[in-house]
């Protein structure tokens, strides 16, 4: 077996990080990690060496599976990316542009303050029907043909649509059809199944701890298994893995590290 050490740092860091009004982003995205979304042609080493202005861009992985998403279903032709990454400063200024032209209710519903949007950690992405006047705020993306293939298919690709109908008691923000959020795999497929938010999701893992044994998940032929490991002690933890078996390592923003490991059956 092989001992990896987690501590607190690691509990703000990966792809299931919990961003909303109750826990904010806790680290500085940066550039060199950013990947142009929607094939404009940028290349990978033109985002490393400047933080260009006026270009969509998310997490390098989350665009690698975005594009091959959107490669299986159509071309960037019909849906369009319209937000992805957003510094601080941006989300703010978005917040009080909102604030100005739609109301406060309104702006709270649909916008998360500065800090607090999943936007700042480079994992999120609003999409839109390739239509004219395209709203930044509440882009249309319907149920129906092309975008519905999209949300089908998104969590093959470990995407899910953030915040979903008749959730938002829970998520803390207004139905947005068009927002979706890399989480990677299995989680998205899970959280699919399940009908689970994010916010559910992170409270159900915390279930399945090192010593209660962990949740097993199987999808086509292959064997996951998902351990929640609690942080919030400050102390750091010796986690054992398989070495034969890959694991991922995700902080939830919240109080520990969820621990990703599979095999093939």
């Amino acid at each position: 077996m092989k001992a990896v050490c987690v501590s607190s740092v690691n509990i703000h860091r990966g792809n299931l990080i919990l961003v909303n009004e109750n826990h904010p982003y806790q680290e500085e995205q940066d550039c060199s990690t950013l990947a142009p979304v929607g094939g404009n042609g940028i290349s990978l080493f033109q985002c490393r060496r400047e933080c260009m202005k006026n270009q969509i861009r998310m997490d390098r992985n989350a665009t690698i599976l975005l594009t091959a998403l959107m490669e299986e279903i159509a071309d960037w032709t019909k849906i369009v990316p319209v937000s992805g990454w957003r510094s601080r400063e941006e989300q703010k200024s978005i917040y009080l542009d909102s604030i100005e032209k739609n109301g406060l209710a309104f702006t709270r519903r649909y916008v998360a303050k500065p800090g607090h949007s999943e936007h700042q950690t480079g994992l999120a992405i609003d999409l839109g029907l390739n239509q004219p006047n395209l709203d930044f705020i509440r882009p249309d993306f319907p149920y129906t043909g092309i975008c519905q293939e999209f949300r089908s298919r998104a969590p093959l690709f470990g995407f899910i649509e953030r915040y979903p109908a008749g959730k938002e008691a829970i998520t803390g923000i207004g139905h947005e059809p068009w927002h979706f959020r890399y989480v990677g795999m299995p989680h998205a497929a899970i959280m699919q199944e399940m009908n689970f938010t994010l916010e559910e999701y992170i409270e159900f893992v915390k279930g399945f701890s090192m010593e209660t044994g962990p949740f097993f998940y199987e999808k086509k032929g292959c064997i996951m298994l998902i351990h929640f490991i609690q942080l919030n002690d400050g102390a750091a933890k010796q986690v054992v893995v398989d070495p034969l078996m890959p694991y991922t390592l995700s902080g939830n923003n919240v109080d520990g590290v969820i621990v990703t490991q599979w095999r093939r059956n």
